[in-house]
């Protein structure tokens, strides 16, 4: 089992940056693939950055060169450093977590809200 919390959402001005932080319990961190989704009102869910076990990382197209997810395991967090945020940025954001070698997220955040004003 696997807890995931959230930090780091708030307010910013389009063209600011903002750091999302996820504490995640457990001993086993470093087995699990992270990931950081988010979802804004009335659309889907979609993947905005993944970072496997390994620290091999991908992006959605539309933060790539603005976002970066990274780990540390031997705090048991994984991060993303959002820049350049724009408007259309704005939704909840969530932490999730799968164990290394499967296919579905079973571990979530409560997530937390990223407003992006223009």
């Amino acid at each position: 089992q696997v807890q995931l919390v959230e930090s780091g959402g708030g307010l910013v001005q389009a063209g600011g940056s903002l750091r999302l932080s996820c504490a995640a319990s457990g001993r086993t961190f470093s087995r699990y693939d992270m990931a950081w989704f988010r979802q804004a009102p009335g659309k889907e869910r979609e993947l905005v950055a993944f970072i496997s076990s390994f620290g091999t990382t991908t992006y959605a197209d539309s933060v790539k060169a603005r976002f970066t997810i990274s780990r540390d395991n031997a705090k048991t967090t994984a991060s993303l450093q959002m820049n350049n945020l724009k408007p259309e940025d704005s939704a909840v954001y969530y932490c999730a977590a799968r164990e290394m070698g499967t296919r579905h997220y079973n571990y979530w955040g409560q997530g937390t809200q990223v407003t992006v004003s223009s």
